[in-house]
């Protein structure tokens, strides 16, 4: 039998470091697969948000369009319902995720030695010309933003965006909201009106966004798709990025968990008349931080429709409830949504 020794040339070594972004390929939405009249900022696919002020109305969805034969079932899709042709100076329309400060130590930021990073995504929309992706350092105040192109409409395009590293404002290393991955969907004169910040600096935010951003906003016909979303330490193009790292489902979801979860909660047994009957669950992974949570009735016997809050920690919830009768053989079940988002 022969041994071969394998050098580290010969490892894609970016496939041991665990992803930089979850779910990036749009995968888990845990929240729902569609939804309507959306106008303000909210979570909707898991770990990305939009962030919308004042810009146009939209269908955000979990879509199966997807670049063909790269491996991706799903896509985020934003589709303009209410238009917005003139953006107020204050207005702005973003797709974002936020991430911990803990984990992102690997890029060593603040000091000499700071990685530069590359950003790279599928996407695709009828409203070609250029668009902006924005890296924001929430514990210091600082951005760095570029520009990239969209060329031919209704087409998906793989954009690979290099970021230079920043020698200044080390991150927490901490559960807390350090870093944000924004992609500009619109934006009104408050965001665009200066120089274009593509070196690392302290927030202008009239330097954020490009002044030949585009506004998805302008026209109901307006559709944005994007998937296959990774960040890599290094400086990269488009034939030399790291392939997807692509995971498991199970895998996926429970990352997803640590920021918003589902649970269940129920209680069975004989019960008296207005006494509070305890129930918990523990959740599927540990939660960022104790949860805010929100219980809803799904079925009972005899009990109110009700339920109290006992504890919520970051890896298990407890609930009372208090027996609408005296009887024998009651029971309770209680839905409850977990949310430790950034």
């Amino acid at each position: 039998m022969s041994i071969t020794k394998v050098t580290d040339a010969g490892l894609d070594r970016s496939r041991i470091v665990t992803p930089l972004i979850i779910n990036g390929d749009m995968s888990v939405a845990q929240r729902g697969t569609s939804f309507s009249s959306q106008s303000g900022s909210a979570y909707h696919l898991d770990r990305f948000k939009t962030l919308a002020s004042s810009l146009g109305t939209f269908t955000i969805s979990q879509s199966t369009t997807v670049p063909t034969g790269q491996g991706f079932a799903k896509s985020f899709k934003l589709d303009c319902t209410t238009a917005d042709a003139s953006p107020s100076a204050s207005d702005t329309l973003q797709f974002v995720q936020y991430i911990e400060g803990q984990n992102l130590q690997s890029l060593k930021k603040g000091t000499s030695s700071a990685e530069a990073v590359t950003v790279s995504f599928w996407v695709r929309s009828n409203k070609t010309g250029t668009y902006t992706l924005e890296l924001y350092d929430n514990d210091n105040t600082r951005q760095i933003s570029k520009t990239y192109t969209i060329s031919s409409a209704d087409t998906w395009e793989k954009k690979t965006v290099n970021f230079a590293g920043d020698t200044s404002g080390a991150l927490g290393n901490d559960n807390g909201l350090s870093f944000a991955v924004q992609w500009w969907l619109g934006a009104g004169s408050n965001s665009t009106s200066g120089t274009l910040s593509e070196t690392w600096t302290s927030v202008t935010t009239a330097n954020r966004v490009s002044s030949s951003q585009v506004n998805i906003a302008d026209n109901t016909d307006n559709e944005w798709y994007i998937t296959g979303i990774q960040m890599e330490i290094g400086t990269f193009d488009t034939d030399t990025i790291p392939s997807f790292p692509f995971e498991s489902f199970e895998s996926n979801l429970k990352k997803c968990q640590r920021y918003y979860q589902l649970a269940r909660i129920w209680w069975g047994g004989d019960a008296t008349n207005g006494e509070e009957y305890r129930a918990g669950t523990q959740l599927s992974t540990d939660m960022r931080a104790t949860p805010s949570v929100t219980y809803t009735h799904l079925d009972s016997a005899n009990f109110s429709t009700s339920a109290t809050s006992q504890s919520a920690t970051s890896y298990n919830l407890a609930i009372r409830v208090a027996a609408a009768t005296s009887a024998s053989a009651r029971y309770y079940v209680f839905g409850a949504v977990a949310d430790s988002e950034l």
